[in-house]
């Protein structure tokens, strides 16, 4: 909107050509979605906290989380308010992307919400049945996907492309692209779930890959960039930018209150949002592949998962003492704050791999 309003303004006066600038508008985005998160994150938590909004802790959970009970849940709210005005802000609106990734984050965003408010409100310990979750996850990631598909303009748009390796690019075909794309959109949705189980552990990594994901939106966009540095050019791409800045800016206003002891949780409205609008990301700016080694925290909490049900099933053992794997390191005898800390660490050493993959061709 200000941005619409700065090109209406610029014949009257040349200053405000400034706001042309990506950059410029991505660092508002972040300062304005991070403003915006730390004046009504007070109030949210108050709201939430009125209405008795909280947390429901497994009986067969680490004792340390006990004394979480009743924290007030929900507050992805705070982070999708944050993201979305902040984007409408700064972002050309014009840009197809921008209202892709709004649109995904916006209806994950809901089936989260819908979740949260059967469990919490409603005191249904169930939520929305897994098989309907799945169902509308499934329903707005190929609906995505099929958007992307039929409005790419370039070969580029619908092209896997893998890091480390310069000549490697397989046109995917209608299938395979909506197949993968659906497969990212609804598959990140779920592992970052998978991963908010710790004050703070889910968002900050979150927060890294979303700046990564900005880094490469900018380049890809940017025809010379792209070229020099070898990796695929997506027109009109750089503009997912201001949401990736977006993400960042309500991410950390969002960890202002929800580092240990958190006063809030983002609970499944924040988790599959924010999950789902990474990978939408992640297949716009054709780095599909990168995403998955950014956010190895994601994939090693839902691989923990799957392979400690697996071994269950197979053989009557657990691998782990608890999945997701965060929990089988406090079992272990990690503090809470030490298990956040380093699974950050480790998020951020991939971050910093995804982002040799820009010149490492």
């Amino acid at each position: 909107m200000l941005f619409w309003l700065a090109k209406q303004l610029t014949p009257l006066y040349s200053g405000f050509n400034v706001f042309s600038y990506l950059t410029l508008r991505a660092i508002l985005a972040v300062m304005s979605a991070l403003l915006i998160a730390l004046l009504i994150g007070p109030w949210m938590i108050r709201r939430l906290s009125r209405y008795q909004i909280g947390q429901v802790v497994r009986d067969d959970g680490p004792a340390t989380h006990f004394k979480k009970a009743g924290t007030p849940t929900m507050g992805g709210l705070l982070i999708l308010v944050a993201i979305a005005v902040s984007t409408l802000l700064w972002a050309d609106l014009s840009n197809r992307y921008v209202w892709i990734v709004l649109g995904v984050t916006t209806a994950f965003g809901v089936v989260g919400f819908y979740d949260d408010y059967l469990k919490l409100v409603k005191k249904n310990p169930r939520g929305l049945i897994a098989r309907w979750k799945y169902f509308w996850q499934s329903v707005a990631g190929l609906g995505a996907a099929f958007v992307l598909w039929t409005t790419a303009q370039t070969p580029n748009e619908t092209t896997l492309f893998l890091p480390f390796v310069k000549d490697f690019a397989w046109p995917l075909g209608a299938f395979g692209f909506i197949l993968l794309a659906y497969l990212m959109i609804v598959g990140m949705s779920n592992a970052v779930n998978l991963t908010d189980g710790l004050d703070g552990l889910a968002i900050m990594p979150a927060v890294m890959v979303a700046a990564a994901l900005g880094v490469f939106a900018y380049v890809g966009g940017n025809a010379v960039f792209a070229e020099y540095l070898a990796i695929p050019a997506v027109p009109a791409a750089g503009e997912v930018m201001v949401f990736c800045a977006a993400m960042v800016g309500s991410g950390l206003g969002f960890l202002w209150f929800n580092s240990y002891p958190a006063q809030v949780f983002m609970g499944d409205i924040g988790a599959l949002a924010l999950g789902a609008a990474l990978g939408v990301i992640a297949v716009v700016v054709r780095q599909e592949v990168v995403v998955l080694v950014m956010g190895g925290i994601f994939v090693l909490e839902t691989a923990s998962v799957i392979l400690q049900v697996a071994s269950f099933k197979l053989t009557g053992k657990r691998l782990f003492r608890m999945a997701p794997i965060h929990h089988h390191f406090e079992l272990k005898g990690w503090a809470e704050p030490k298990v956040i800390v380093r699974f950050w660490i480790i998020s951020l050493l991939l971050v910093l791999v995804g982002l040799a993959t820009l010149k490492l061709r």
